[in-house]
């Protein structure tokens, strides 16, 4: 399943940027749809829904705060804004407008990424969602929780598409050139021993339950019961 991501930034340069990297870190985990004039995203919000919005609040048009409001007057998804207004007084509209979150420019996208996916799992977490489940070891689509023995553990957002993509083919052989195109879709530069290093990582993860990842010599790689 994925994600409707909206993403409102004047900026084509950074609105670019920051597209491209959830489209691919998350590795079809996020439906992204852009706007980049306060009028247009106005729209794009009123014929919605979406999972999560990141806002910005200087724009063309209609401002973030106007946006924010009417995105609230639909849903409850959580919204981000990513603004160069740094005062107090503007993150605290901020929060009294409707967002979850207030980022000031210039920002990590690799940190706005790990609150996107922080927000999604907080607000889905009442959700029983999808459940894959392979021996010890489920995964919930909708809240994106990995359980290990019925305890939530921690993993990056690779390891969670890997694991994914095996449970979703339990019991078949998958083969690196397989995972390679599943889970870094048109990433250059990857290769053969990057998938080999995120199976460990995962293994790692996984702990007493690693065993049910099995390497098939000279094939690839499977998920099994035990």
């Amino acid at each position: 399943m994925s994600y409707r991501l909206l993403i409102v930034e004047d900026s084509l340069e950074l609105l670019e940027a920051v597209s491209d990297f959830y489209r691919e870190e998350g590795a079809g985990l996020w439906d992204v749809v852009t706007a980049s004039d306060g009028n247009d995203a106005l729209a794009k919000v009123t014929e919605g829904p979406f999972d999560l919005i990141l806002l910005d609040i200087m724009l063309p048009g209609a401002s973030g705060f106007d946006i924010c409001r009417a995105a609230r007057r639909k849903s409850d998804c959580p919204i981000i804004f990513l603004t160069a207004l740094g005062s107090e007084d503007n993150i605290l509209k901020g929060y009294e407008t409707g967002c979850d979150d207030y980022v000031v420019k210039p920002f990590s996208t690799r940190h706005l990424y790990a609150k996107s996916l922080a927000l999604l799992k907080r607000a889905n977490k009442g959700s029983d969602g999808e459940e894959l489940r392979c021996g010890d070891i489920s995964l919930n689509k909708k809240s994106m929780i990995v359980k290990v023995k019925d305890k939530e553990i921690t993993i990056n957002s690779k390891e969670y598409f890997l694991l994914l993509y095996l449970l979703e083919n339990k019991d078949s052989v998958l083969s690196r050139k397989n995972i390679l195109d599943h889970v870094w879709g048109d990433v250059l530069d990857v290769n053969d021993r990057v998938v080999d290093n995120t199976i460990r990582r995962l293994r790692e993860c996984l702990g007493d339950s690693s065993g049910q990842i099995k390497t098939v010599i000279g094939r690839g790689y499977r998920i099994t019961e035990a």
